[in-house]
């Protein structure tokens, strides 16, 4: 039961400790919105009560918090009154018309939104197929939500940045189920909207739940190389602004905060050691203007060697979350590498606070066309045409587009196009219309035709030829082709197979289904429970669904997998096991990944016997390879201190990381090159193959090739056997029965 406010100036309780808070705000509120603040504050104090969170903290002392970010990013009134008054619904039972009444049907808007946008979390972990729908309505909410007012990510993300902060007071499983959740889902959502503020700080204290060992072990080396990192880069520093200021350009020359997660990522995705890194040393420069980041730029490069191909332009070509900046590498005094980022003022304003930057529900602000542009993309998601296939391609488009690199390529009008990474010239032609991508027939890239599976770049110039009387291939859906990378692209071909006669859809599902049974060396599958294990009621939706392209041929042959990989103690297996080595683990108890070296000898340290599973760290001896430990091990935390330079990333060879033999057999019209492409084919897929046979009947030309290859798994199998089959001249490929 709600009771009746007195909103009128009488002094209250606790005003002197609003008046302390609202001191240490790093905004400045008018006269008239702190009193509504004010007012906002003694509901919070008084409905939150003494009431606790999951992890023992004060509700009231959350609400503040979440409260004082949202006042870092420098957002209005309704939203600080809707941070401190967020959780009072669930918590207290005030209803939000309660509030709307007492501060407006904004404040009580942007609370809604935030409960619809605690949903995202459904969108996590996958989930099983029977809660698409449910999932695919829930991300609807949260979209409507984020669309209709900016504000509600805002509140969101200080929400999570504020449990995040408080993960020290929860057990392990939630520790790890809130961080694998907020590096999957808040911190690219804030990155896409260019928050890095946010993005930043959630990403380090997910990771370091997540990687609690390589999160110490980086900010360790961190620590013990800061002095040295400081004095280098002061002198440095120090030689710049005098240049700078030689050549009349005003700026501002800082050191660059070191973000632990997006060192690990970069060492990881360059197979970099920590030494290796660049921007390990690194500081930014503001300046006033563009003109000014590019002399700027002049002067860096006048003064010491820029690194080649460590060059980014930001400010000419922005990323998709409109982050602006000039990224240079240089190699300074000493030989030491350093990373330069130039900017302005408004730039650096940009890349920490995104789309708050540009915030428009202030007075008077103007329309800001980035901010734009970002609540169209996500209207843009919540459309659901009926070229969309409902729930799956939901979820699915927002995944690929929220949490995906983009590439930028142009059109033959010299606009530029926004694409997923990995996109291909079909995916282009159905992102500016699905009539071009349906009559699509080939394409110029930079005045060069190429294949459909061209894989597009960043500055590719792209040309869509097309035919009138053309029409999709069913090719174009399946995967291991390669022909379409983007969800949206994929929805719109599926869409068009869907509009055509079910029937006939029915009738080619069903020479598909015997095609892919045939190829997988199976002739006694049952239909019906194939279909019945699909989740499908009726044969005939499931074959339909097999002629649209709504199901693979790899998604078939898992349906399979238990009679496609028999167990292997099975005397009658056709697919027989075998662990498949890392090429850099050498012979031990166990096998072994040693990132970033290869071939060394390895081998189980005595001391304390490491097992699979347990957390492990590998010791570069003199002369007898890498020794593996136990990251607990005693005489590891000896060498931490004594040798550290000489400890390197290890861990166990994954027990699913095994390989199945298979015999495939491939006929085909004899021809000169036949073999060779097969080949090339297995090498790209890095298939090994253990034997091959070949046969050719003289009187027909046909050749029969047996090859023995080792495969991941049935989708794999799946894959060779259709890229093998769309080979010219080859006429059937099947596995031996």
């Amino acid at each position: 039961m709600v009771n009746t406010r007195d909103t009128t100036a009488t002094p209250r309780p606790g005003d002197q400790l609003f008046a302390d808070w609202v001191a240490h705000l790093p905004i400045a509120l008018s006269d008239a919105d702190q009193a509504r603040v004010a007012n906002a504050w003694h509901w919070a104090q008084r409905d939150y009560g003494d009431a606790c969170r999951l992890g023992g903290d004060r509700q009231i002392d959350h609400a503040l918090n979440v409260a004082d970010i949202l006042a870092g990013l420098a957002l209005d009134a309704d939203s600080l009154i809707a941070a401190l008054l967020h959780d009072l619904p669930s918590v207290a039972g005030v209803d939000t018309a309660t509030i709307a009444n007492e501060f407006g049907p904004t404040v009580a808007s942007l609370i809604e939104g935030c409960a619809r946008m605690r949903q995202v979390s459904h969108l996590h972990g996958g989930g099983s197929s029977g809660n698409e729908a449910a999932r695919a309505e829930a991300l609807r909410k949260m979209l409507l939500a984020m669309a209709s007012d900016t504000r509600v990510v805002f509140l969101v993300l200080a929400e999570r940045l504020d449990d995040m902060r408080a993960l020290p007071t929860q057990s392990a499983d939630r520790q790890y189920q809130l961080a694998r959740e907020t590096l999957d889902l808040h911190a690219p959502l804030a990155n896409r909207l260019g928050i890095w503020q946010i993005k930043w700080e959630l990403e380090d204290r997910a990771f370091r739940y997540l990687n609690p060992a390589a999160y110490q072990r980086i900010a360790r080396l961190l620590s013990e190389k800061r002095i040295d990192r400081e004095r280098f880069i002061e002198s440095m520093k120090t030689r710049l602004e005098q240049s700078l200021a030689q050549a009349g350009i005003e700026a501002e020359v800082t050191g660059r905060p070191k973000h632990l997660y997006s060192i690990w990522r970069k060492m990881q995705r360059k197979g970099l050691g920590f030494n290796d890194l660049f921007d390990l040393r690194a500081f930014r420069i503001l300046v006033a203007s563009v003109p000014d980041c590019y002399a700027a730029l002049g002067v860096v490069h006048s003064l010491w060697q820029p690194i080649p191909k460590e060059f980014d332009d930001y400010i000419a070509s922005p990323k998709e979350n409109q982050y602006r900046s000039l990224h240079t590498a240089i190699v300074g005094s000493e030989g030491r590498a350093v990373e330069v980022q130039i900017r302005t003022q408004a730039m650096h304003a940009q890349s920490e606070l995104g789309v708050a930057a540009h915030w428009r529900y202030k007075e008077g602000r103007s329309a800001d066309p980035d901010f734009d542009d970002r609540v169209a993309w996500l209207r843009q998601l919540l459309e659901t045409p009926a070229d969309t296939n409902g729930n799956e391609d939901l979820i699915d488009r927002f995944r690929a587009e929220v949490f995906a690199d983009r590439v930028y390529v142009i059109t033959p009008q010299g606009d530029v196009q926004d694409l997923p990474q990995g996109s291909t010239p079909l995916d282009f032609a159905y992102s500016i219309h699905s009539d071009l991508g349906h009559q699509c027939r080939g394409a110029r890239i930079n005045g060069h035709m190429v294949g459909l599976t061209r894989v597009l770049e960043t500055g590719d110039r792209v040309e869509i030829l097309t035919a009138r009387n053309s029409r999709p291939s069913r090719d174009w859906l399946n995967p291991a082709l390669g022909y379409l990378a983007s969800p949206r692209a994929r929805a719109k071909v599926r869409a068009w197979f869907r509009q055509q006669d079910y029937d006939k859809n029915a009738e080619v599902g069903r020479g598909l289904l015997e095609r892919e049974l045939h190829r997988l060396g199976l002739d006694d599958v049952n239909f019906e429970a194939l279909a019945a294990q699909s989740r499908f009621p009726k044969l005939a939706d499931f074959l339909a669904a097999i002629g649209r392209g709504d199901i693979t041929g790899a998604q078939i042959a898992g349906l399979l997998r238990e009679r496609l990989l028999p167990a292997p103690t099975t005397p009658e297996a056709l697919l027989k096991p075998r662990r498949r080595r890392h090429p850099s683990a050498a012979q031990t108890d166990a096998d072994i990944n040693i990132y970033g070296v290869g071939n060394l000898l390895t081998r189980l340290g005595r001391c304390c016997q490491p097992a699979p599973g347990d957390a492990i760290i590998g010791f570069i001896t003199r002369g007898e390879g890498v020794t593996i430990h136990r990251c607990d091990c005693a005489n590891v935390a000896h060498l931490e201190k004594t040798a550290p330079e000489r400890l390197i990333e290890v861990s166990w060879q994954s027990e699913t990381a095994r390989s199945y033999s298979v015999t495939i057999i491939v006929e085909a019209y004899d021809r000169q090159g036949l073999i060779g492409d097969i080949s090339a084919l297995l090498k790209h897929e890095q298939i090994n193959v253990t034997a091959v046979n070949t046969q050719t009947d003289p009187q027909d030309q046909v050749a029969r090739m047996t090859i023995t290859a080792e495969v991941g798994d049935v989708n794999q199998l799946s894959r060779i056997m259709e890229r093998i089959a769309g080979l010219r001249n080859v006429r059937d490929v099947h596995r031996a029965r």
